[in-house]
């Protein structure tokens, strides 16, 4: 396994106190493999994929757990040896590109400096290989003297691609890589990620808020709900057959294209809980038409398949509440006949 990540705790201290933004995560990325995040704003995904470069805010720390990258545990190694694995091993592409490239340098000599800097290239060669990297994310070398305003959204967006690949890396994580992107060009940056990932067999840990981007891309997916992993498992079995009432929310929020006949979509009415206090038992409860007294108590983590796991006291009655699930009334609380 090239990333193993157990019992992962972060919290961050503030004024009003301790607030528990990843709390006991458990998941894994195999080799070459894709493996999405997903869940509302808010849920701790984020703070999750950063804390995997140890690249926190001063107010964050590590309350427990382990990362393990190709057998070494991450949060024990020093910062000159994190700082080795940084880019070399574990690249990141940010959420926002237009942020992450410097507005007053050119795109290639930003790409040019990675190579020889962090690298140890000869700037002739690196020259080179700016060009191939381009050529490999679809945009002209001739683009490479260009300055990130004079790029689209997507140009950045693959631009950024470009320079998180520049050292051939053996894990990416990508942080919301299409949000501010149109539909057209989400699906040309997503190709073109998913062409590279094949290519190279990259590992990649892709975060999003939108479920039809890891049906589209991912291998594997974990869905995380105010700071907790509430399932987890291969795409086509969690979302064909999803086992905690959150990800069956987040299905029936998206329209289905491939449908056989329309369907309402289904909203999940209010939000995540402040997690400077969080609630006991079932961190969904409050907004779970499905909840009971039990909900009340801890949830443990069941196996529902080979590689599927729930954090639901009701993951063995899925399949009734996916089928409740399916009228928009059950959502808003209204009980029908």
């Amino acid at each position: 396994m090239l990333l193993s990540v157990k019992d992962l705790k972060i919290q961050y201290k503030t004024r009003t106190g301790i607030v528990h933004a990843v709390d006991g995560i458990s998941f894994d990325v195999p080799e070459g493999k894709v493996v999405g995040i997903v869940g509302e704003s808010g849920c701790g995904k984020t703070t999750a994929v950063r804390s995997l470069l140890r690249v926190m805010p001063p107010v964050a720390s590590y309350a427990g757990g382990e990362i393990k990258f190709d057998g070494s545990d991450i949060l024990k190694l020093s910062e000159r040896e994190m700082n080795d694995l940084r880019w070399r091993d574990i690249a990141y592409i940010p959420q926002s590109a237009m942020n992450a490239l410097d507005p007053v340098w050119r795109v290639g000599n930003q790409i040019i400096e990675v190579l020889t800097k962090r690298g140890g290239m000869k700037k002739a060669a690196a020259k080179l290989r700016a060009e191939e990297l381009f050529a490999m994310v679809g945009l002209e070398k001739k683009r490479l003297r260009d300055y990130p305003h004079q790029f689209s959204g997507g140009m950045r967006q693959r631009a950024s691609i470009a320079l998180a690949l520049a050292l051939s890396p053996r894990l990416a994580i990508a942080d919301e890589p299409v949000t501010a992107l149109d539909v057209i060009i989400q699906r040309q940056v997503l190709d073109t990620f998913s062409r590279l990932q094949r290519e190279f067999g990259l590992s990649v840990v892709l975060v999003t808020h939108d479920i039809s981007v890891v049906a589209y891309v991912c291998d594997y997916v974990v869905v995380m709900y105010a700071g907790k992993i509430v399932e987890k498992g291969p795409v086509k079995d969690v979302l064909t057959s999803p086992s905690h009432a959150y990800t069956i929310g987040l299905y029936n929020a998206f329209p289905e294209l491939s449908a056989d006949e329309e369907r309402e979509l289904s909203p999940i009415e209010g939000g995540p809980p402040l997690l400077l206090n969080p609630p006991e038992g079932c961190r969904f409860r409050e907004r779970c038409p499905f909840a009971q007294e039990i909900c009340k108590q801890e949830p443990v983590e069941v196996q529902v398949g080979p590689e599927h796991f729930s954090l639901c006291h009701r993951a063995h009655e899925a399949a009734e509440m996916r089928e409740q699930a399916r009228d928009p009334a059950v959502w808003r609380g209204v009980v029908t006949a």
